[in-house]
């Protein structure tokens, strides 16, 4: 595997509390391995405006991967399953389009509510899904040095 990767980690602020766990789970795996990564956090207005950031950083050709995390829920004012679809779309083209792994956490639960329950759950669940990113950030970057 390239000696010290870097990636790219880009968090939506809508309900950052929660969102920010998935930057603590990815940080702790990549310890675990024992993989000296370089880490650039970008923090995003909400979920919707992460596809574009990604797609312009990943041209950069800085990256060995980037991974984007957001907590899409439904708010009662809109249809968030369509902004969900959209930044999960959009997250695959910029991956597509610039050949740089481009990594979805992003996550839209059907009952979320603000209760201490969810939250809890939620926040544990955040740090286990920035743990599974880590994990595919490094396969993805051995992957792709094995190609070159």
């Amino acid at each position: 595997m390239t000696k010290s990767p870097k990636f790219a980690f880009l968090k939506a602020q809508w309900h950052s509390d929660i969102v920010d766990q998935t930057l603590v789970g990815f940080k702790e795996r990549l310890a675990e391995l024992g993989v000296d990564a370089g880490i650039d956090v970008f923090d995003v207005p909400g979920a919707f405006e992460m596809p574009l950031l990604a797609q312009k950083l990943a041209a950069t050709g800085k990256y060995n991967a980037i991974a984007a995390a957001a907590l899409v829920v439904d708010g009662g004012i809109y249809r968030h399953d369509f902004v969900a679809q959209a930044v999960v779309t959009g997250l695959m083209d910029a991956g597509l389009k610039t050949g740089v792994p481009v990594l979805s956490v992003s996550l839209t639960p059907h009952n979320f509510q603000p209760s201490d329950e969810h939250h809890g759950f939620y926040y544990e669940h955040f740090v286990k899904k920035g743990r599974e990113a880590a994990n595919a950030a490094v396969q993805m970057t051995k992957l792709y040095d094995g190609l070159a």
